[in-house]
């Protein structure tokens, strides 16, 4: 008799651990699978790709030096443009959107005029004004860096659309010597040409 009861609790002990083993499993494949959902949901948020209209532009000195970056992008109100830059003397200096996709050094006279389809005078002080290439003063720090963003209104990085900076010839970035004084023609008495970016695809 105590011989039976002993082997029911036993078979009873086996059953219960069984059990909660078979518990434990589960729990450890919900966790795994909600774990592997979790990472397949990250890596697809980081597999997305930027806009198809970021262009980066490589800028260089009048020695052919690489000074820097622009990165270009699509936005609301026209191209957002991210300036970081070094190596250029302190102070503020014109920059600008210039006609053609061409940086031949020394003096970027190949990358033309301000970037003006609209056929407008220069600058914002200007009634007739400004150029669609036009762009704020970049204010450069005494280390000789510069980190600035603007926004060109009125322009596109859309191929084939009405003032698009990738069409025709293309363009490019410029940075003078001196300051725009955002009135005088054709180029607001900006002094040469100290840097270039061509702006292509």
């Amino acid at each position: 008799m105590k011989r039976g009861i002993l082997l029911f609790f036993m078979t009873l002990l086996l059953v219960v651990l069984v059990a909660c083993g078979n518990n434990e499993e589960n729990t450890n494949d919900d966790s795994d699978t909600k774990s592997k959902g979790e990472s397949a949901e990250t890596e697809e948020g980081q597999s997305s790709e930027p806009g198809k209209d970021l262009v980066q532009v490589e800028l260089k000195d009048t020695e052919g030096k690489k000074i820097g970056t622009a990165i270009l992008d699509e936005g609301d109100e026209g191209v957002n443009i991210q300036l970081d830059a070094a190596k250029i003397p302190e102070g503020k200096h014109g920059f600008h959107i210039h006609e053609k996709a061409a940086c031949e050094t020394p003096d970027f006279e190949s990358a033309g005029g301000h970037f003006n389809p609209d056929d407008t005078n220069h600058g914002i002080d200007d009634p007739d004004g400004p150029h669609a290439g036009d762009l704020p003063n970049i204010e450069v720090n005494e280390d000789g860096s510069v980190s600035e963003s603007f926004v060109a209104k009125g322009v596109t990085l859309e191929k084939n659309a009405e003032n698009s900076l990738l069409d025709g010839e293309g363009t490019s970035l410029v940075i003078h010597a001196d300051e725009d004084d955002n009135k005088s023609q054709p180029s607001g008495d900006a002094g040469d040409r100290i840097a270039c970016g061509v702006i292509e695809e």
